[in-house]
């Protein structure tokens, strides 16, 4: 057997390589490939100070105020699902990414692109909705465009909307004349006695919201119950029929944050949940911040019908996109007075503390199980749910 010759031999991995020469759909879907799309792409040829931010849009000065700029797409497939349908998804996805930077919201562009064939009753419904979604936001849509392409290049209406807000001054945090505030951070000089310059002091410490202002001890917050617009559209897609039916969560996220910053509450970030839901949310923000982050399931709202619907199709709900769920990150002195605050919303009514920040193990994102034991919620590797929002 020594001697024995094996010719035409070679090695075969059994798991499928992701191609890195072309464009996939998970791509697109929020997770690991994503973020190498970003780091490998765009990042390199784009990069600047405000880009370097990896928040949910740019924060921008000018002539003294403090302006909130975003951008984002829409190729969700049904253009028409439970509780909403393209259109609503595309003003409330920007809202909130507006809402996100804490700012309050102001104006939107739209761009349509238009496959030849749509009918145009479906446009109007459209039309419509996001007339309706910008009148209760409280925005005003000021300038767009529209394209047609052929039949077949399009699936009916590709949407981009972005947005510009104002990033307010609001209420500071109480501070004590001996120059700390009642939740202990930010340290303020014992030299400042005024109690109005150690206001003054705390608000600008207190204003930048974003995964740079996460440190270790505070506690996670999400606004509500997860998963619910991942597993809407999934159900019309697939034509799937549920005992009780399943509405996505899309909806308007600035009255939540504007009530936080009107009670005065430390805010250090804030991310809506949406590709890749809580857990590659949070991976973001502890790989960014090389922080860990841990997590108690049995803390995490998952309404019963979402969480058979995905035990049924083998789904994690902490994966499953959201339109209208945030998660708060707060010092852990004001986390019971933001969830108190929170619950006075109707859109975050369901807010609960769902974890916490440590400085170990680094980079990582921790959850504790129901029945105690401990698991490392990665990023979404793959495409879960391609062209959700």
């Amino acid at each position: 057997m020594a001697d024995a010759k094996i010719s035409n031999f070679s090695l075969n991995c059994p798991v499928p390589r992701v191609a890195d020469d072309r464009i996939v759909l998970a791509h697109g879907g929020g997770g690991r490939l994503t973020h190498q799309l970003i780091e490998k792409i765009f990042i390199p040829a784009f990069s600047n100070d405000m880009l370097e931010q990896r928040h949910d849009g740019a924060v921008l000065p000018l002539n003294g105020a403090r302006l909130a700029f975003t951008t984002d797409s829409f190729v969700v497939r049904p253009l028409i699902f439970p509780g909403g349908n393209i259109g609503d998804l595309a003003v409330n996805g920007t809202v909130n990414d507006l809402a996100m930077c804490g700012a309050r919201p102001l104006y939107l562009s739209a761009g349509f692109i238009l496959e030849e064939g749509l009918e145009m009753e479906t446009l109007r419904t459209v039309v419509n909705s996001m007339r309706e979604a910008a009148a209760k936001a409280n925005v005003k849509l000021v300038t767009g465009d529209t394209k047609v392409v052929d039949k077949g290049k399009g699936d009916g209406i590709f949407i981009n909307t972005s947005g510009i807000g104002v990033i307010e001054e609001f209420p500071a945090p109480q501070v004590t004349r001996e120059g700390l505030s009642e939740s202990g951070v930010p340290h303020v000089s014992p030299q400042l006695r005024d109690v109005g310059t150690a206001r003054k002091v705390q608000r600008d410490v207190g204003t930048t919201i974003g995964p740079a202002s996460v440190q270790p001890g505070d506690v996670v917050i999400v606004s509500g119950d997860l998963g619910r617009h991942g597993i809407a559209i999934l159900s019309v897609r697939e034509g799937l029929e549920f005992e009780s039916p399943i509405l996505s969560d899309c909806a308007n996220l600035w009255p939540a944050v504007e009530a936080m910053l009107n009670a005065g509450i430390e805010i250090h970030c804030l991310r809506d949940l949406t590709r890749g839901g809580l857990a590659t949310t949070l991976n973001e923000i502890a790989a960014d911040r090389g922080v860990s982050i841990n997590l108690i399931e049995a803390l995490i709202p998952v309404e019963e019908t979402v969480q058979g619907a995905c035990e049924i199709l083998g789904l994690d709900p902490l994966y499953v996109a959201n339109e209208g769920r945030f998660a708060a990150f707060v010092p852990a002195a004001e986390a019971d007075r933001a969830i108190a605050v929170l619950k006075k919303v109707e859109v975050s009514q369901g807010a609960a503390r769902v974890g916490t920040v440590a400085e170990t193990p680094a980079r990582t994102v921790v959850l504790q199980s129901r029945i105690g034991g401990n698991r490392v919620v990665d990023m979404l590797s793959g495409e879960q749910l391609p062209r959700i929002c």
